[in-house]
């Protein structure tokens, strides 16, 4: 039987017979994930956690306290919220507070405002035409 060689992402060659190159070492760099505010918020874990937040700045451990998730996993999903721009982090001592981002909300209002005005007005094209049809 031949050895099988893998060249890894650094270059070097791994003989699979004795050394196996890693996971790591074989896989693309990618980004796993990336949230907008609507991807952050539709996780159910993390729309509860935001709404908390929402009601006022809180630390992970509170946070962690009332839900039923463990605090690493908190953390986790205000990592998700911080990448989406929906919250923000300020040191106090040695916790961290968790606040809304204002212009993060306010993007997505924006954007309901606009899907609403469309919706709006395309409900009233069909009521107006479905009355001049009736005449």
């Amino acid at each position: 039987m031949v050895p099988a060689f893998t060249t890894c992402r650094d270059g070097q060659t791994a003989n699979s017979a004795s050394q196996a190159p890693s996971v790591s070492d074989t896989l693309r760099e990618v980004v796993t994930y990336q949230a907008d505010g609507w991807t952050a918020l539709a996780d159910p874990t993390r729309r509860a956690i935001f709404a908390r937040v929402a009601e006022r700045p809180r630390p992970v451990g509170e946070l962690a306290r009332e839900l039923p998730v463990s605090r690493p996993a908190v953390s986790q999903h205000l990592k998700v919220l911080k990448e989406a721009g929906l919250v923000i982090d300020q040191p106090h001592g040695n916790r961290r507070i968790y606040r809304v981002e204002p212009s993060g909300l306010a993007e997505l209002r924006a954007q309901l405002e606009a899907f609403w005005t469309t919706a709006l007005a395309n409900y009233k094209a069909i009521v107006e035409e479905s009355t001049e049809e009736d005449k």
